[in-house]
C-alpha cells in the first residue's frame, strides 16, 4: 500500500537522532581517512580537527536555533524561508548528491575492510553485497531503521571508546606488548608536532571537512520527530562535544602508537596500530567493528539521501513519484534511485580502485562546505524576522556567524586551488552549474 500524500512518520526518539548524526559523522572519514589526514599534517593534524569542531559547533547551533521558531521543517525548509525555492532546489539537489558520495564512499570502505579477511574476493562485489544490506535496513519503518542505527552506531562508540582506553594504556606502558612503550615520544621524534609546517594544518581540512559532514543529518530528522524544537537544542550541546572526543582523541593515540611517516594509506590506521603492537586477535575484532562502523555511516547516508530527496519531491522540485511513500512511511522510490546509484558506485571498484577513495572523498568535503555556509547564512538573514523569539541562540550573534562563513569560504576556496582535487571539483562545479541552469529554468517565472 501506498501513501499518495507521501507522508512521513513521527517515529524518532532522541536517542535516534543523536546516534544517527553521529552515524553519519562516525565513518570512514576517521576510520579509513585518519591515515591521509595524519600523513598531510603529522601529530599536528588534530588542530585541524579541533577547530573543524569549532566551525561545525555553530552550523549545528544555527539549525537548532532555527528548529526552535519553525517546527515541522528541516534545514532545507529554513534555507528556502530564507531565500527563496531556486536556492532551497540547489542546495537540496546539492545535498543529495553528496549523501550518494558518501553511501558509494562508505560500502567501498565496507569492501576494503573486508578484504583483510577476504582478500582474494575482489572489491566491488564485497562492495556490492554491503550496499544490499544497507538498503535492506531502509526498507524498514522509521522507528524500526531508528532502532537498527541506534545499535549499530552504538557499536563503533563503544569500539572507539575501547580503543582509546586500550591505546593509551599501550602509550604509557600500562599493558605489556611487543615494544618498549612509545610514551610520547612519537609525537615530536620524526620531524616535531608539525613535521610538514603548520601550513598543512590548512591542507589536512580538505579531508577532515568530509570526515564532519553528515552532522547537519540531524536538520533532516526534524520532520519525523515529536518536539524537535525542544529536543534538539539539548541534542546538539551534548553531540558536538562527543564529536570531537571521538575524533581528537583517537588521532592522538594512533600518532602516539606508530610514527605519522610509517602508516599504511591501504589500511585502517586501527588496525595498524592493535596489530603492530601484537595483539593480532584485537586486530580482527577490531577490523569486524570497522565494517559496523562504516556500514552505519552509509546507513545514515542512505536515510539523508531519501529524505532529502522526499522533501524536494514534496515540494515539487523532483519528480512526484519520489514522494511516494509505502504504508510504513518510508519513501521507497527515492530509496531504489539511491540502490541504484550504489550499484553504479560499487561497480566504479571494477574499473579504478586506485586513488579512488581520495577522488570521491573531496566531493563531499566540498559540498559539504557549500551546505553549512548556506545554513549560516540563512540564519543571519531570517534572525532579524523571526515571528517568536527562540528558547536557544546561537552565541555571540552576529559574529560568530560571520566569523564561521567566512573560514569556510577560504576552506571552500583551498579546495578549488588544490591539485589533488581538480577532478573531483570540477564534477561538483559542473553539477553546480547544471543546478544553477535547471533553477534558472525551473523558476523562471516566480519571485
Amino acid at each position: 500500500m501506498k501513501s499518495d500524500e507521501g507522508t512521513l512518520q513521527k517515529k524518532l526518539l532522541p536517542r535516534h537522532i543523536s546516534f544517527m548524526a553521529m552515524g553519519g559523522v562516525i565513518g570512514t572519514g576517521i576510520f579509513k581517512g585518519s591515515s591521509e589526514t595524519i600523513g598531510i599534517a603529522g601529530p599536528g593534524i588534530i588542530l585541524s580537527y579541533v577547530f573543524a569542531g569549532l566551525l561545525l559547533l555553530v552550523v549545528m547551533g544555527a539549525i537548532a536555533e532555527m528548529a526552535t521558531v519553525y517546527p515541522n521543517r528541516n534545514m532545507k525548509d529554513f534555507i528556502r524561508e530564507a531565500f527563496g525555492a531556486r536556492l532551497s532546489f540547489i542546495v537540496g539537489w546539492l545535498y543529495c548528491f553528496m549523501w550518494l558520495t558518501v553511501c558509494v564512499i562508505e560500502v567501498l570502505a565496507a569492501g576494503s575492510f573486508l578484504q583483510y579477511w577476504l582478500p582474494e574476493v575482489p572489491l566491488w562485489l564485497l562492495s556490492l553485497g554491503s550496499g544490499a544490506l544497507i538498503i535492506g535496513i531502509n526498507t524498514m519503518s522509521v522507528d524500526g531503521y531508528g532502532e537498527t542505527e541506534f545499535w549499530l552506531a552504538g557499536i563503533k562508540i563503544a569500539m572507539i571508546i575501547v580503543f582509546i582506553v586500550l591505546g593509551g594504556s599501550l602509550i604509557f606502558g600500562l599493558l605489556p606488548s611487543a615494544e618498549a612503550p612509545p610514551f610520547l615520544q612519537n609525537y615530536t621524534a620524526h620531524g616535531g608536532f608539525f613535521p610538514q609546517g603548520w601550513t598543512a594544518i590548512f591542507s589536512g581540512l580538505l579531508v577532515v571537512m568530509f570526515s564532519y559532514g553528515g552532522s547537519e543529518l540531524i536538520g533532516l530528522t526534524l520532520t519525523e520527530t515529536e518536539d524537535a524544537e525542544k529536543i534538539l537544542p539539548k541534542v546538539v550541546k551534548s553531540f558536538i562535544l562527543r564529536v570531537m572526543l571521538f575524533y581528537t582523541l583517537p588521532i592522538l593515540v594512533i600518532c602516539g602508537l606508530i610514527p605519522w611517516n610509517q602508516l599504511n594509506e591501504h589500511t585502517s590506521p586501527f588496525v595498524q596500530v592493535l596489530a603492530s603492537t601484537g595483539l593480532k586477535g584485537a586486530a580482527h575484532l577490531m577490523n569486524f567493528i570497522l565494517v559496523t562502523a562504516v556500514l552505519s555511516a552509509a546507513n545514515s547516508g542512505i536515510y539523508g539521501a531519501t529524505r532529502m530527496l522526499h522533501s524536494l519531491a514534496s515540494q515539487g522540485e523532483a519528480p512526484q513519484a519520489l514522494a511516494r511513500t509505502s504504508s510504513r512511511g518510508v519513501p521507497l522510490n527515492s530509496l531504489k534511485l539511491c540502490a541504484a546509484v550504489l550499484l553504479v558506485g560499487s561497480l566504479l571498484a571494477y574499473f579504478a580502485q586506485d586513488g579512488l577513495f581520495r577522488l570521491l572523498m573531496a566531493v563531499p568535503g566540498f559540498v559539504v562546505l557549500l551546505v553549512w555556509i548556506s545554513i549560516c547564512l540563512a540564519q543571519l538573514k531570517l534572525r532579524r524576522t523571526y515571528p517568536q523569539q527562540p528558547s536557544f541562540k546561537v552565541w555571540g550573534f552576529p559574529y560568530i556567524t560571520l566569523l564561521t562563513v567566512g573560514s569556510l569560504t577560504v576552506i571552500a576556496a583551498l579546495f578549488l586551488f588544490d591539485d589533488q582535487n581538480r577532478v573531483s571539483i570540477g564534477a561538483c562545479l559542473a553539477f553546480l552549474l547544471v543546478l544553477v541552469i535547471w533553477s534558472l529554468l525551473k523558476f523562471r517565472k516566480r519571485t
